[in-house]
């Protein structure tokens, strides 16, 4: 039933208690599918909006440190599973990994931290990583595989003097024993 000079629509509309229940569903929802950072939660409750109501700074504030508080959203958790996957799986290199962090919206501070426990073997890992394609490269002009291979690195995350000497020595292990170009000459009699 309508109040009195109030339209429809108003008593249809959610009161904030309301509103910040269904935005705090909708957060969980997304959690269940996908880990996120504060600021990718922050971003999910500014866009929230139930029949033309949105949460309040205040409330969004609310939402995220209660979430935090319970262990839903933590920062530095999230960046050591992020660079654990990156790292591990991937292969990739601390540039790739903080930049991944840092697009996901987590601080500058906490990508140093989670990046510190890191072990510095880049140029190992670089080279297991160039060994595993150098052979599939083997069969290219010698500059052509080594900028292809320099390139896969670096798109990995390697800085360019690592990926440089990476690239350099798997071809080197590859090519022993072979001819340097694709084409042979052979003595006619």
């Amino acid at each position: 039933m309508e109040s009195e000079g109030a339209p429809a629509e108003a008593a249809d509309a959610p009161s904030a208690d309301e509103a910040r229940t269904s935005a705090e569903e909708l957060l969980v929802r997304k959690l269940r599918t996908r880990s996120l950072s504060i600021s990718e939660a922050r971003l999910v409750l500014r866009g929230f909006e139930r029949n033309g109501v949105r949460l309040e700074s205040s409330q969004i504030d609310d939402v995220l440190d209660e979430f935090e508080r319970r262990g839903y959203l933590d920062d530095g958790a999230l960046a050591e599973q992020l660079i654990r996957a990156g790292f591990e799986r991937k292969g990739q290199g601390r540039v790739a990994l903080s930049r991944a962090l840092a697009q996901r919206g987590i601080p500058r501070d906490v990508i140093d931290s989670a990046l510190s426990e890191l072990p510095d073997d880049d140029a190992a890992r670089a080279l297991d990583f160039a060994r595993t394609k150098a052979s599939s490269l083997a069969r290219l002009e010698h500059d052509t595989a080594l900028r292809r291979l320099v390139g896969q690195l670096a798109r990995r995350g390697y800085n360019g003097s690592v990926a440089m000497s990476a690239a350099k020595a798997a071809l080197a292990e590859v090519s022993r024993g072979r001819p340097t170009t694709g084409v042979r000459f052979v003595e006619s009699d």
